[in-house]
């Protein structure tokens, strides 16, 4: 199966304003890619450019995707190793483009197998329940959205922290305060924090029954977690401390982290990610399914690779309810309340309408 051309999208969908510790998002700057084969069919991918925490924007990985597509052209699509292999060969780090390719050859490689792709990975079908984020905002206002989903049926909340840790623990007082001990309550500091603040906001939130805080610090103060864990009354959550499954293997073994959190985005797609849950599953780190701000496209994908690896206990896989003013997928997951269900057509099952298409800015190689 040799890749003929490859069609590349800047994929900008609106979005209503939505603030971590890093910056403030008004709209996903994403990245569509449709990988055309000499088999008669194509295989799409997705990624969403997150330049706080990835370093890539729209822009680059359009700039770097063109090159990636003129290197694959006449190349067997069917060969997922070699391919990425090539990209990593090419160019250092650009893991949020990369990610976009390798999906799109999974989605080629599970629709010639004829199977949905989490049956290509293994994997059956398993209850998939996504958390739901609040974005920064005063305590007040964050309790005040935490009833409103409450009252329309999430049962995980996951809080956006890291601006100010003592107002961050009043945030988590209110919250807990405003929807009972029945709803579980995570927090994700997005690097917010110094080490003193972090070991102060957690032992402060010790008391609200908090999941997990993901990220407390910046990643180069990663030799500084295995203390704040040890001290921490909260679990620790690695987010942009693993891209890789060396990043997981040094941080698990120097006992830094509780949870990983793996998203495509950072790992450069499927084929790592694999490796990343391998390193933990062996270790009894148990991960979770994260995103940036993808479409239903790489959410779906999302959610094919969930359910083919057990040792996935956590979804935040909301990406598409935080803020998206509009949708232009095609088939995919679907979000059933906060329950998520995916096709059983062959590959991903997902790809975007060709209105919407007309409008992005795009080219073929």
């Amino acid at each position: 199966m040799k890749i003929l051309k490859t069609d590349i999208y800047k994929l900008s969908i609106p979005m209503h304003p939505f603030t971590i510790a890093t910056g403030t998002m008004h709209y996903a700057q994403n990245i569509f890619i449709r990988i055309h084969t000499d088999a008669g069919y194509y295989g799409v991918g997705e990624c969403s450019a997150f330049p706080m925490i990835v370093g890539e924007t729209q822009a680059t990985c359009f700039e770097m995707a063109k090159d990636f597509a003129a290197l694959w052209r006449g190349r067997d699509a069917e060969d997922i190793s070699a391919r990425m292999g090539e990209l990593h060969m090419f160019t250092a780090f650009n893991s949020t483009i990369k990610s976009a390719f390798d999906m799109a050859l999974y989605d080629l490689a599970a629709r010639k197998a004829g199977q949905p792709l989490y049956q290509f990975l293994g994997g059956e079908k398993k209850d998939i329940e996504t958390d739901l984020t609040i974005g920064i905002d005063t305590p007040g206002n964050m309790a005040a959205t935490a009833i409103q989903f409450r009252e329309n049926g999430v049962r995980m909340i996951k809080i956006k922290l890291g601006k100010n840790g003592n107002e961050d623990v009043e945030r988590v007082r209110q919250i807990r305060a405003a929807v009972g001990e029945d709803i579980i309550l995570r927090i994700d500091a997005n690097q917010g924090w110094d080490f003193d603040t972090a070991l102060n906001a957690l032992s402060g939130m010790g008391p609200y029954n908090v999941q997990f805080c993901e990220q407390p610090m910046r990643h180069w103060d990663d030799d500084k977690l295995p203390l704040l864990r040890k001290k921490s009354p909260i679990r620790i959550m690695a987010d942009e401390s693993v891209f890789d499954h060396h990043d997981a293997r040094r941080l698990i073994n120097e006992h830094a982290c509780d949870y990983i959190n793996i998203k495509f985005a950072k790992s450069g797609g499927i084929l790592e990610a694999i490796q990343i849950n391998d390193c933990a599953a062996q270790h009894r780190i148990p991960c979770m399914m994260g995103g940036m701000l993808e479409s239903r496209v790489a959410l779906t994908a999302f959610a094919h690779f969930a359910m083919a690896h057990d040792n996935i206990l956590f979804y935040d896989m909301d990406t598409c309810l935080l803020g998206h003013k509009t949708d232009p997928v095609t088939g995919g997951v679907q979000y059933k309340g906060y329950f998520l269900e995916i096709p059983d057509t062959p590959g991903l099952g997902a790809d975007v309408d060709e209105a919407f298409l007309s409008q992005c800015e795009s080219i073929t190689i």
